[in-house]
């Protein structure tokens, strides 16, 4: 089994949108729309598993200190190979080479978030509150449960 990480061009965005439908129609992650992903292109990192895309995330960088892990998944016929948590280390990587201080998820996936060293925070200790421009657009707006979590680097 051959896996392999590297950042995307734009000719990836419909398969990137395609491997993400399902958790964006259940509310799971905010939609990203072509030319958005297009725009931020930059932010993201795909992992492969035999030619065939596993997964994705994006690193975005909200501020000198701060920075978010987005629109994580990993295609549930690659789940179990520790591929989300290859994809959340190299954002952490991504950020430490930028010299960020700390990285947010917003996630319905606490567990999975502690198993790579983020801690639980309160949404309200969010340090850059605009990061609530995107909740507007969010399915499940105003009533939120995802779980504000961080890493400090």
């Amino acid at each position: 089994m051959e896996i392999k990480f590297y950042k995307p061009d734009v000719t990836h965005i419909a398969s990137m949108q395609a491997l993400v439908k399902e958790e964006v129609e259940s509310g799971k992650i905010l939609l990203r729309t072509e030319d958005e992903m297009a725009n931020t292109i930059r932010s993201y990192t795909i992992v492969e598993v035999d030619g065939e895309m596993a997964g994705f995330t994006a690193l975005h960088i909200h501020s000198c200190r701060l920075a978010e892990v987005r629109s994580l998944v990993v295609s549930k016929k690659f789940r179990g190979l520790k591929l989300g948590q290859k994809l959340v280390q190299a954002c952490i990587e991504e950020a430490k080479k930028y010299k960020l201080q700390q990285i947010l998820s917003l996630t319905y996936e606490q567990g999975f978030f502690e198993s790579v060293g983020f801690t639980k925070i309160e949404k309200e200790d969010i340090p850059e509150h605009k990061i609530w421009a995107d909740c507007i657009r969010c399915k499940h707006f105003p009533i939120c449960e995802e779980i504000a979590m961080v890493y400090d680097l």
